[in-house]
């Protein structure tokens, strides 16, 4: 059965774990993150499928069936697993995506690596994704592409799908002309991104990056934008952007740019925060931590994470003011994305080197400065340190959006309202009214701000605190999946209007 809705993402929509019985296909332990967010439109279709990518030695012979259908809380939807050899995965994702697209998308010019792409390669699976995509969708089915290691499926979906409307969204940060054109390939990748209906974004500056990229490359036309509208309008902040583009003009065709910013399941979190069993783990580490204070850093290990920066500035609190030692604490949570990768493996080697020298010079029989947690962390036991700590401090030197910091702020309760130190080059710092902004880049700021978390009386706390936490959940995964939805049909009506409308979607304005 042909499908309404199609979510085409590398990662497939389950945990595959091999039981003595056999393959077991687990729901996602966390409500958080990309995949069970997405998995939530599914239930909201007639018909909806995933199209992902699963390795196999023999792409022809595969060993597992190439479409499965899955049933679990989100509803019943098709999977459809691509086959990709590890070879293919490699020069893919490993190598083009994360040496040559991931440092440019992030303003790394130095980081990035033309000489072991392989277009044609990344080429050949973009077009079997969109072969996946086509196989699985209507002719008139709303199809979603997400992120850029799939930028060429909307230009190879518009030959094999010409009726279906076409979305891409970007996780992560969009650059500049300066710096997105370094990429060899932008011709391509923009005409692929303008063959679609809908090019969507978190924060209004990374729309309107695209926007000068789309007129740089192509000529495009920006014909439609408007005022930033205050929600997205933090004050002061580096990514802040004072209009919005809404719609492209390219060979006659309108193309629609849409920024709405993912969020967090804030009522989930709450809820986890107020649970007995963390409400209990909660006391037990402010027991623990007497009257010492905890910083909390949570966040993968890439270099564009701030990791060590934030051991860095850290160090320095230490030298700057050793009436702290004993005093304060950092828990750094950096969990390895990537551990086969060089780039990443020299980041985590330089992160345990600095807890090491920190540690060393500074630690005693009876604390520790600063303890390092590279394993991933369950929910529930992460919520409960959100809850305990006294403050948080998030600050990547780039950032698509940032989850955690919606997290910290949704585990937090009037009597310990904490802090929140956040970069302004994470993307929900347009979003988030209340935090400490820092310039990661800056050991000034970066020092200030941990004295300004450390010396924050109460009164100011909790007003910060409810700032932050309203904006929170005005960005929710409630809000983003009205809108993506309602966005859906208002595209679908405009390109086919006698269609039946997608279930859980309003009339088109």
């Amino acid at each position: 059965m042909k499908s309404d809705l199609v979510i085409v993402y590398h990662r497939q929509p389950y945990e595959e774990v091999e039981t003595p019985e056999g393959t077991v296909y687990r729901e996602n332990a966390s409500p958080n993150g990309i995949v069970p967010t997405l998995k939530g439109f599914l239930g909201k279709a007639n018909r909806g499928a995933w199209v992902a990518w699963k390795e196999a030695e023999d792409t022809s012979n595969p060993g597992f069936e190439p479409v499965i259908e899955i049933s679990d809380s989100f509803g019943t939807y098709d999977v459809s697993r691509l086959p990709l050899t590890k070879e293919h995965v490699k020069s893919f994702y490993h190598v083009t995506s994360k040496e040559a697209f991931w440092p440019i998308l992030h303003g790394f010019k130095e980081r990035y690596n033309y000489d072991p792409v392989d277009w044609p390669t990344f080429r050949h699976v973009n077009w079997a994704f969109a072969e996946a995509a086509a196989e699985q969708a209507t002719d008139d089915a709303v199809i979603w592409v997400h992120d850029y290691n799939l930028w060429l499926v909307p230009a190879y979906l518009r030959q094999l799908k010409p009726n279906a409307t076409i979305c891409f969204f970007h996780h992560t940060p969009f650059p500049g002309p300066d710096m997105f054109n370094v990429l060899p390939w932008r011709n391509e990748i923009v005409e692929s991104l303008l063959a679609c209906d809908s090019v969507g974004f978190h924060i209004p500056r990374y729309a309107q990056n695209f926007a000068a990229v789309a007129r740089s490359v192509t000529g495009a036309r920006l014909i439609e934008e408007e005022d930033t509208p205050p929600a997205l309008s933090a004050t002061g902040v580096a990514l802040n952007d004072r209009r919005v583009p809404l719609t492209l003009e390219y060979k006659g065709q309108a193309v629609a740019i849409h920024t709405s910013p993912v969020g967090v399941n804030y009522e989930h979190i709450e809820s986890l925060a107020h649970s007995e069993d963390v409400r209990a783990r909660v006391a037990e580490i402010r027991s623990d931590l007497g009257d010492c204070k905890l910083c909390l850093s949570v966040s993968r290990t890439d270099y564009t994470k701030g990791n060590i920066e934030q051991l860095e500035a850290f160090e320095r609190l230490l030298q700057r003011r050793p009436e702290l030692h004993g005093k304060v604490r950092l828990m750094l949570v950096s969990v390895g994305a990537n551990r086969n990768m060089t780039a990443y493996a020299e980041v985590q080697e330089r992160i345990e080197s600095l807890v090491g020298r920190i540690n060393g010079s500074y630690g005693s029989l009876e604390w520790q400065p600063v303890a390092l947690i590279s394993q991933a962390i369950p929910l529930a036991q992460l919520v409960a340190y959100y809850a305990a700590a006294d403050f948080a401090s998030i600050t990547p030197l780039a950032d698509g959006l940032n989850l955690v910091a919606s997290e910290f702020c949704a585990a937090r309760d009037a009597e310990h309202p904490g802090a929140l130190i956040l970069s302004e080059f994470a993307g929900c710092a347009v979003l988030l009214e209340g935090a400490i902004p820092v310039n990661p880049f800056s050991h000034a700021s970066m020092d200030a701000a941990l004295d300004q978390a450390l010396a924050m009386e109460p009164e100011e706390a909790a007003s910060r605190m409810q700032a932050l936490q309203r904006s929170a959940r005005t960005w929710d995964i409630g809000a983003w999946t009205e809108a993506e939805m309602a966005h859906f049909q208002k595209l679908r009506a405009a390109r086919c209007p006698s269609v039946t409308p997608l279930p859980g979607t309003r009339p088109a304005a």
